[in-house]
């Protein structure tokens, strides 16, 4: 059935002007903003952007359906895509969304010094289909949102209701959220958990990993051999996952798994789980896998680098950038700020294409950009076509994210810093929905749109995000 808010809401030329404007909400005097202001527009704009207007292309039919929604969560990866035939006659077939779909979005602002000083955290879900600010505290931390894994079927046959829960003891907590799942997000983790590595001196960035799984997974492939710095550039910037298969299986070959999920505990990033994973070849990526928005933002707030202590931990941890060395940090953000894929949040691989709206306005990594100014991914398989220099003059920040997709998951997570003479804004925005390429907007183009894999709404969400930042900070 059609889902219908729980409100009315002005529909028409009204509603399509404020998606075209921005989304922003005037700001306050800089002594009346604080976190709950930011996420008060958070909200606002999440509220504003309609994303119960979605179309779904494959909607379970019956118990047979939710079973095999059930078998898919396993390996959730492994099916990529769809191909541009299967894309266009999914699109023509979709169908109203359901429920309001679940959204977790968090922004954290930070100073000069790369010390946060604002955030906000909103959830959307069939339980809040208006959006649900959550109590962030001094350390950047909530004990308000009682967690849960995500679960397929359970999205469909219990309205977004979550029945495993992600941080124990929280079975009292006022706000109950099933956490879409990460995707390739995830790579995040590896990538901390490998050059937490590297910091120890177990590994070096230029060692040789032979990846030779016992057992070959349609995910990860067959062996292969390359420095450590090769698999992260290839896990982080154009999202390989035979290289991250091999990351994950080198943890488990050094017994760094659970003191990876151990250290993200003591650090207080207690949604942060890799959990599950296959030690025989690094694959069997599921929904065990769990990150909030929040604790992502932390966790790129210490790859970013900050002044003293960014954070207390519940243990009583004093947190601050030094977890990783400088010259890890530096790697890291270096792949992040040359993501390949500007696809979700940001839109500048399609500059100037009619659909999808163009997102937040950054930076695009000139690896990627030929002579004829489009950017071509090949191992993605994937060139856009579209010239990015008018987008590149245009541009106002660098975005060195890192995003995610699968049928039902879109993710998004990076450090925006606006370019000289573009303003004073630097912060971090990190998105998880179910919103993945199996749902499309209604005004998707029946053709040319093939290798566009997410809503345009996550785009204008990123654009609204960075319009309000731009005018806080000018």
């Amino acid at each position: 059935m059609t889902f219908t808010r729980s409100r009315k809401r002005c529909q028409g030329l009204a509603a399509a002007t404020v998606l075209l404007t921005g989304l922003i909400v005037p700001p306050q005097a800089a002594a009346a903003e604080d976190g709950t202001a930011l996420a008060r527009h958070l909200r606002q704009s999440l509220d504003r952007l309609q994303f119960e207007q979605v179309l779904d292309t494959n909607p379970p039919v019956g118990a047979a359906g939710l079973g095999a929604l059930r078998q898919s969560a396993v390996g959730k990866e492994e099916a990529g895509p769809p191909k541009p035939a299967e894309s266009r006659a999914a699109a023509a077939a979709a169908e109203p969304i359901s429920q309001q779909p679940q959204i977790d979005l968090t922004v954290i602002e930070l100073d000069r010094l790369g010390r946060p000083v604002s955030s906000g955290t909103v959830l959307m879900s069939p339980q809040y289909p208006d959006g649900k600010i959550v109590p962030v505290d001094g350390d950047l931390h909530t004990t308000d949102v009682r967690w849960r894994q995500w679960d397929d079927a359970g999205w469909y046959a219990n309205r977004g209701q979550g029945t495993i829960d992600v941080v124990p003891g929280r079975e009292s907590a006022p706000i109950d959220f099933m956490s879409p799942y990460p995707a390739s997000v995830l790579k995040l983790m590896v990538a901390f958990g490998v050059l937490r590595l590297v910091d120890q001196g177990v590994i070096g960035l230029d060692d040789t990993y032979a990846y030779e799984p016992t057992t070959v997974s349609a995910l990860c492939g067959p062996a292969s051999g390359g420095t450590v710095r090769d698999y992260l550039d290839a896990s982080l910037t154009w999202s390989s996952n035979a290289a991250t298969c091999a990351m994950v299986k080198l943890l488990h070959d050094r017994g760094a798994v659970d003191g990876l999920n151990r250290t993200f505990q003591d650090l207080g990033l207690e949604t942060l789980q890799l959990k599950n994973t296959n030690p025989a070849n690094g694959a069997r990526w599921g929904n065990p896998v769990t990150m909030s928005s929040l604790d992502t933002a932390k966790l790129l707030m210490l790859v970013n680098g900050g002044a003293g202590t960014l954070w207390t931990a519940p243990g009583g941890t004093r947190v601050g950038a030094a977890v990783l060395s400088r010259a890890s940090r530096e790697f890291f953000k270096g792949r992040l700020g040359e993501q390949a894929m500007n696809v979700t949040l940001s839109t500048t691989n399609w500059c100037g294409a009619g659909y999808p709206a163009q997102g937040l306005a950054q930076l695009t990594p000139s690896r990627w950009v030929g002579a004829d100014g489009t950017v071509t991914v090949s191992g993605q398989g994937i060139a856009y076509g579209r010239d990015v220099r008018p987008c590149d003059d245009a541009a106002e920040v660098t975005f060195a994210h890192k995003n995610g997709w699968v049928n039902n998951s879109g993710a998004d997570a990076g450090i925006v810093r606006a370019l000289p003479g573009k303003g004073g804004r630097t912060y971090i925005v990190a998105l998880f929905s179910n919103l993945g390429y199996q749902y499309v907007d209604s005004n998707r183009p029946p053709a040319g749109a093939e290798n566009v894999w997410f809503t345009e709404r996550l785009a204008r969400l990123g654009q609204a995000v960075d319009a309000y930042e731009k005018a806080r900070h000018p």
